[in-house]
């Protein structure tokens, strides 16, 4: 994906809810701060992004309005190849001052929306805390191209509650350890 394209999904979500401020908090966030030229390939493969809004409910009712509208299997998916997956913010794990952290965009491309985009950094703590192997890969490819310091991931894992968390923030730890020694992009057993 690129900006052009996230933008016009976030323009679509913005008018499907009503809703200016769309938070993207998939791995897709990276383009709130790089530009689609300036990441590796695995960072921007993604052709989904994902969003929530910071005042939505419980009941999840803008989430499940992005889904039905842009999500997979819509219209903007097959015409364009792009979708977006309407999520909660409870969805990630995220380390503590999150939201004090989160970057926007100038780009007029998107308005009405005002986006917001997780900060790489802790995008990376809920992409390592989520565990999947594409989230490992789009870590590691993230630390090796050195657009994210490891010792800021690890100081943000290390916000996160240990007992609730314990076993995968030792995997996340491990992963980050390994991948500045090593660049193996696998995910630690």
């Amino acid at each position: 994906m690129n900006r052009q394209q996230l933008a016009r999904l976030l323009m679509a979500a913005c008018d499907v809810t009503k809703d200016p401020e769309v938070l993207v908090m998939g791995s897709q966030a990276v383009l709130g701060t790089w530009d689609e030229d300036e990441l590796p390939p695995e960072a921007t493969a993604s052709m989904e992004v994902g969003i929530a809004f910071l005042d939505d409910g419980p009941d999840r009712k803008k989430a499940d309005m992005v889904e039905g509208a842009i999500g997979e299997l819509s219209q903007m998916h097959a015409a364009e190849g792009i979708y977006a997956e309407g999520i909660s913010v409870s969805t990630s794990i995220l380390p503590d001052g999150w939201q004090a952290r989160l970057r926007t965009w100038g780009l007029a491309s998107s308005a009405p929306a005002r986006p917001l985009f997780l900060e790489p950094h802790d995008l990376c703590v809920a992409k390592l805390m989520a565990g999947r192997e594409k989230d490992y890969e789009f870590v590691g490819a993230l630390i090796s191209a050195a657009m994210v310091q490891p010792r800021i991931i690890e100081e943000r894992l290390a916000m996160l509650s240990t007992e609730t968390h314990k076993v995968a923030i030792a995997r996340a730890l491990r992963f980050v350890q390994r991948s500045v020694s090593a660049p193996d992009r696998r995910p630690p057993a």
